[in-house]
């Protein structure tokens, strides 16, 4: 079976491994157990991994530790930390020797010794993927943490007490956008507005920030109270200067385009704009997950009432 290189990896089956490693002899055996099975991608140096990664993040990496250890480990740790990247299962390739004070300095999901590769690589990625099969939380498209983490970490909050501001965007008019231009145009403005809400997030509160994916066009976001407002602020300013680039020429000059409603009736739709809802726990307190749910369910529907890019916050006690 053949394959064809895209942006520095491999294209072929629906799991991912990126490899990083100066090693030829491991480069070679990397590509030849795993090239028929999953795409492949290998690199020679970490920074060039590190944009890969970040564009499109695999569900394994092999990360050969002999060159630069100390910053092969920090990046390493680093990614776990993550709470995007740090769904990716890691397995570490290290020397015969190499020896570690602690596995909490070291944030690995496995590792395999130079002496054991030939024999045990194979084992050691197919169960990296049984696991990350058995354990994954995040959404496909996006690989921003789903449904079971937006609970789990909801419910953290509430509990903690602590003074959190949750944003529910939206888009508005996605349905037709899909309906004219297909669902591949309509994944890209998806993966687009997770990457763009996860980077302005992560640059305006480095820690303790979350995002995660509903489904479809849905996105949460949880940030400190105070810094949510301009955090909305600027992502709808970027999401109104990018979108009209997901739209043909044509359509973009008019500044509409048509396509079917619900009820299959031909109609012109504007172009699509984004909607959040936001609610805090300064002016009312929430028990349970439900509350929050229920109410940032209806301020996306306030937010979605005016026809533009807007976003709404409760300040009702």
């Amino acid at each position: 079976m053949r394959y064809t290189k895209q942006r520095g990896f491999c294209i072929q089956m629906d799991k991912t491994i990126f490899a990083i490693t100066k090693n030829p002899a491991i480069s070679s055996l990397i590509e030849t157990k795993f090239e028929n099975k999953y795409k492949i991608g290998v690199f020679k140096d970490i920074h060039s991994a590190l944009d890969n990664i970040y564009s499109f993040p695999p569900n394994i990496l092999i990360a050969d530790i002999s060159h630069n250890n100390d910053l092969m480990v920090r990046i390493i740790n680093d990614l776990k930390r993550d709470f995007i990247f740090g769904q990716i299962s890691i397995l570490s390739i290290i020397p015969d020797d190499f020896l570690i004070s602690s596995w909490k300095d070291f944030l690995v999901d496995d590792y395999i010794r130079y002496s054991d590769i030939h024999e045990e690589i194979d084992m050691r990625v197919e169960l990296a993927i049984v696991r990350d099969v058995r354990l994954v939380e995040v959404n496909p498209l996006t690989r921003l943490p789903g449904n079971i983490a937006i609970t789990r970490e909801i419910t953290r909050r509430i509990q903690s007490n602590d003074l959190f501001s949750i944003a529910y965007a939206d888009l508005d008019f996605f349905k037709p956008f899909n309906d004219r231009y297909g669902f591949s145009r309509g994944d890209e403005v998806i993966r687009m507005l997770g990457r763009l809400i996860f980077n302005i997030v992560r640059e305006n509160q480095p820690t303790n920030s979350f995002v995660g994916h509903i489904g479809g066009d849905d996105f949460i976001y949880i940030m400190h109270i105070d810094l949510i407002e301009s955090t909305s602020k600027q992502i709808i300013e970027y999401y109104d200067k990018i979108i009209p680039v997901f739209y043909d020429y044509a359509d973009k000059q008019k500044g509409y385009i048509e396509s079917l409603d619900r009820d299959g009736t031909k109609k012109t739709f504007p172009l699509m704009c984004l909607s959040i809802g936001i609610i805090n726990n300064r002016y009312r307190k929430f028990s349970h997950y439900g509350e929050v749910a229920e109410v940032l369910a209806e301020m996306k529907k306030y937010a979605k009432s005016v026809k533009c890019s807007y976003f709404i916050v409760d300040r009702r006690k």
